[in-house]
């Protein structure tokens, strides 16, 4: 039976604020859910409540079954959690630190020496093994972080910002780490880096204040964008009331707007109602009027753009 993660109208108030508001969602094993929003939308509370470090004011989460307000123990040792700022002992190494984990999830002797050599090598951490882990470079103490949450294999990755402080290098060594554990796992994670989200997640949740706005894969997320089947149009000459109107009198375009009007040439946007696509009927006017075009392409919509359109 595949692993599931299931929110179930998760509600936290801290006094008379309200920062997670009646959320609820589904995450089958395979799936990768980013889960976006802007600085204070709840992100950090939910997957707190998910992992139980927080107790939800109400609604609750099973991880795998088990209801992480009933059956605390059981969630949790299913769940391997990265937390904002990847705490750890500072006068530890990583090495020693990792022991120490392996230990308080059970494991001894031969397997305990395994798993932490293993987990070493998977998040590159040899070079650094033996160091104090208060002299790391934030990227690595990250990367440690990451070390102490997939070390007992978790069914469940619940991981806030796993790339935060990496370098590009670093980044791309992490997110092909979560793409090759992802058909084994259920894979959670918050991001303020919208590419992340197209390298490595398979669905994206989006809320705000505290509510649950978008829940889809990302090109559906992307379909949202005002420009989503837009055309990009560049033009090396032509007089530009007439190409406008031109434009304008094709069947399906709901507006036109400009972005360059000048003696260099026309640069335009025209966008279709409804999502309809309008590409093969600008190419046939364009044939037609024998313009000179520099530039056709169309716009599939940015998740950068539905972010700010849907949080804004």
């Amino acid at each position: 039976m595949n692993t599931q993660v299931e929110i179930q109208q998760l509600c936290k108030q801290f006094g008379p604020f309200t920062a997670v508001d009646n959320i609820s969602f589904k995450v089958t094993q395979g799936e990768v859910l980013g889960f976006l929003g802007p600085n204070g939308a709840g992100k950090s509370t939910t997957m707190k409540m998910i992992t139980g470090f927080l107790t939800p004011t109400a609604g609750t989460a099973l991880v795998d079954g088990f209801d992480i307000v009933q059956q605390p123990q059981e969630a949790k040792s299913r769940i391997g959690y990265l937390p904002e700022g990847a705490p750890a002992y500072p006068d530890m190494t990583p090495s020693d630190f990792l022991d120490f984990i392996a230990e308080v999830r059970g494991f001894k002797g031969e397997e305990k020496t395994r798993r932490v050599q293993e987990t070493i090598e998977k998040v590159n951490l040899g070079s650094v093994a033996h160091q104090p882990i208060d002299t790391l470079s934030k990227g690595y103490k990250r990367r440690v972080g990451l070390a102490q949450a997939i070390l007992h294999d978790p069914k469940v990755l619940i991981l806030d910002e796993p790339t935060d402080g990496l370098d590009p290098n670093q980044k791309h060594e992490v997110r092909s780490l979560i793409r090759d554990m992802a058909k084994e796992k259920v894979i959670i994670l918050s991001t303020h880096i919208l590419e992340e989200v197209d390298a490595v997640c398979s669905r994206a949740i989006i809320i705000a204040n505290g509510k649950l706005i978008a829940d889809g894969a990302p090109n559906e997320l992307e379909a949202k964008a005002n420009n989503h089947q837009a055309i990009a149009l560049s033009l090396s000459g032509g007089e530009a009331v007439a190409v406008r109107q031109s434009l304008l009198a094709v069947k399906g375009v709901r507006k036109l707007e400009i972005l360059q009007e000048s003696a260099t040439g026309l640069s335009y946007q025209i966008f279709p109602t409804s999502g309809q696509s309008i590409i093969a009927d600008i190419s046939t006017l364009a044939r037609e009027q024998h313009w000179s075009v520099t530039e056709m392409h169309v716009e599939r919509g940015r998740l950068d753009d539905v972010f700010r359109q849907l949080t804004v």
